[in-house]
């Protein structure tokens, strides 16, 4: 079926029409072909004409369905004048379906009322001028067979295929609208991580301003080169970081972001965030390794971000749980671990959305990485942020 319908449409009508061709021609060679014992005497090349007639009528069923219906009419009738036989009446059975199904709306309803129209006054005239209940029963199968039958299974095939046609707009739609939230999140959290550079640069740039003014005040002192020479490191190290911070962080920039009054926060206001934790009534636990070691502005915020996400989905989804929170230093690397229970179907749904994105949109500036996932009955974050050494500029 595969391979059927990846041929070209005009090829697959081809094929349509010869299989026809050959199936009527078995049945007209084997005596098998008559419906009726009605009709006039016909040479067999007469029969062949008629059903190459009706068949090269099918070539044309999927482009100009209507047009092959009504020409098929014309063997139909000679068919019926010389003795109704199974392949005519069979293949125009399908010209009416794929009038029906493959017209416009329209027409489809157009053909469906007329042959409903036609097929009555058939079978009332069969009524009215034989008075024979066997040939109404007749009338009335074939009605039943070569009319309704096609138009009611085009009609449902129709009805599902637009059905499907819906179904796949919508999905495309839900897919779009998704894709644009992704990225709107993508550049909100840019926007926030644009604006905390900002705060990070400033302060780097506003203590070197300050120092060089305080070295250019002590060149007249005697102990001016001790002291200039501590003032200088200081001002080279804070120089930097702030290139650091900047060769970090630059490549997220893709928009203008408006200053800030608040400075960033850090991990060493973590408490902030379980203090409002525990006043939502969420019990939080936190350990930490750190012991106040200074780490790199654009690490230090982020983690407390990833953090903040993490402990924020945590209230959301697992209200009333109790959230451990452990943060470490080892090795040139900050790992971060945030672990709740909650249900594992309500985690693992919650683990594509904004705030895993967030989450892993700055690790993955910073050069690390967030894994999420459920285990044990328990929903498990954990990040890994390469300290980094500061190096030349």
């Amino acid at each position: 079926m595969t391979r059927w319908s990846e041929l070209p449409e005009r090829t697959r009508d081809l094929l349509g029409a010869l299989t026809a061709f050959a199936g009527g021609a078995v049945l007209y060679v084997s005596g098998l072909s008559t419906m009726t014992d009605r009709g006039v005497d016909s040479a067999m090349w007469l029969r062949f004409s008629v059903l190459l007639t009706v068949c090269l009528a099918t070539f044309f069923r999927r482009r100009n369905p209507v047009p092959a219906m009504l020409g098929g009419l014309l063997p139909l009738a000679v068919d019926t004048y010389l003795g109704a036989t199974v392949p005519v009446w069979i293949i125009y059975a399908d010209l009416i379906y794929a009038s029906v199904l493959y017209s416009g709306r329209r027409s489809a309803r157009i053909t469906t009322v007329c042959w409903s129209a036609f097929s009555g006054f058939v079978v009332a005239l069969t009524l009215a001028l034989t008075a024979d209940p066997r040939s109404v029963a007749l009338a009335l199968v074939a009605v039943f067979s070569f009319v309704a039958t096609p138009i009611w299974w085009a009609n449902s095939v129709r009805t599902h295929k637009e059905i499907a046609d819906v179904e796949r707009t919508r999905a495309q739609a839900l897919t779009l609208v998704a894709e644009l939230d992704r990225r709107a999140a993508i550049a909100d959290e840019r926007t926030t991580m644009a604006r905390d550079l900002h705060d990070v640069i400033a302060g780097h740039l506003s203590a070197i301003a300050i120092q060089s003014e305080a070295a250019s005040g002590v060149l007249a002192r005697r102990d001016a080169d001790r002291v200039l020479a501590g003032i200088t490191r200081s001002i080279r190290s804070n120089s930097v970081s702030a290139l650091q911070e900047m060769r970090t962080m630059i490549g997220l920039l893709r928009s203008d972001a408006e200053d800030e009054v608040a400075t960033p926060r850090r991990l060493a206001q973590l408490s902030i965030l379980v203090d409002a934790a525990r006043a939502a009534g969420i019990m939080v636990r936190v350990r930490s390794t750190l012991d106040g070691a200074a780490l790199p502005s654009a690490v230090d915020q982020a983690a407390y971000r990833i953090v903040q996400e993490a402990l924020t989905n945590a209230m959301k989804h697992a209200p009333g749980q109790e959230v451990f929170i452990d943060v470490r230093a080892d090795d040139g690397v900050l790992s971060l671990a945030i672990r709740n229970p909650t249900a594992p179907t309500r985690a693992a749904a919650d683990g594509g959305r904004r705030g895993l994105r967030n989450m892993r949109e700055r690790a993955t500036a910073l050069g690390g990485s967030v894994r999420a996932g459920s285990d044990s009955g328990c929903w498990h974050v954990l990040a890994e942020l390469p300290l980094g050494a500061e190096g030349e500029p």
